[in-house]
C-alpha cells in the first residue's frame, strides 16, 4: 500500500449470510472441483472483501491476492503445481508417482488435486508485501477468505507450492521480486460435499496454564 491509497469502510455484504457457526463447522478442504459452474466476478469480489476485513499487525494491511481466471493461465499454473507437488513429496519421501503413494495414505486426494488444478475455475495466490509480520498478517486473510467461499457455497483449500517452481510462476505472472509468497487457493463449487468434518477433541489438544494440564471440559 502506498501512501496515496485511501482506506475505505465496507459494510458486510448480503451474500454472506450463512450464521459464521456452520460456516466454520462445516468448512472443508475442497479438492474435487467443478470445472463446469462458472465463479462470477462478483463473488470473487466479495470473497477478496471479506480477506481485507482480516486483522493485520499495526494495520499495515501486508496482504496481496493475484486472482488467475484466465482458462490458458491455469492450465500452465496448473503444470506447474503439478511439478511442484511432486517435488514435495520426491524431498519428503522419495516418490515418484502415484503408484509410490501407500494405501491408506492421507496424500492420495491431494494427488488428485496435483492432477486437476489445471481445471480449477479460479486459483488465488496470496502474497504480502516484505515485513515483520507478512506471514502472521497475510494468513487471518486467507481464513476470511476461506470462510467467505464456503458460505457461498464454493469450494477452496489452502495449499503451497516449491521453491523448484518459483521463479517460474513470478516471472509466469509478472510478480516483483520483492513480494513474499505465503499460499495457493483454487476455488470451485464441490464435487461432492461440505462437512461436517472429523478432528481430534480439543480436551486433547488444549492445556491449561500449563503444559499439559487439561482445559475443564476434559
Amino acid at each position: 500500500m502506498n501512501d496515496t491509497t485511501e482506506m475505505i469502510r465496507l459494510a458486510p455484504p448480503g451474500a454472506l449470510d450463512m450464521a459464521l457457526g456452520e460456516a466454520m463447522f462445516t468448512q472443508r478442504a475442497i479438492r474435487r472441483l467443478d470445472p463446469a459452474r462458472p465463479i462470477t466476478d462478483e463473488q470473487l469480489r466479495t470473497i477478496l472483501d471479506a480477506g481485507s476485513k482480516a486483522p493485520s499487525g499495526a494495520n499495515i494491511q501486508p496482504a496481496r491476492f493475484l486472482v488467475i481466471r484466465d482458462r490458458e493461465r491455469i492450465r500452465e499454473f496448473g503444470a506447474l503445481y503439478h511439478e511442484a507437488w511432486w517435488a514435495k513429496r520426491r524431498d519428503e519421501y522419495g516418490w515418484s508417482g502415484k503408484a509410490d503413494i501407500p494405501d491408506g495414505s492421507p496424500y492420495r486426494m491431494p494427488a488428485l488435486l496435483a492432477d486437476e488444478m489445471a481445471d480449477a475455475p479460479v486459483v488465488l495466490l496470496a502474497f504480502s508485501l516484505p515485513s515483520g509480520v507478512a506471514a502472521a498478517s497475510t494468513f487471518p486473510a486467507v481464513q476470511n477468505i476461506l470462510l467467505a467461499a464456503r458460505a457461498l457455497g464454493i469450494g477452496s483449500v489452502l495449499t503451497t507450492l516449491h521453491p523448484q517452481v518459483m521463479d517460474r510462476v513470478y516471472a509466469m505472472f509478472g510478480v516483483p521480486a520483492e513480494m513474499v509468497f505465503h499460499c495457493c487457493i483454487p476455488l470451485g463449487y464441490p464435487r461432492g460435499r461440505f462437512g461436517p468434518t472429523v478432528r481430534y477433541p480439543t480436551s486433547q489438544t488444549t492445556s491449561w496454564n500449563d503444559w499439559a494440564n487439561p482445559p475443564p471440559w476434559a
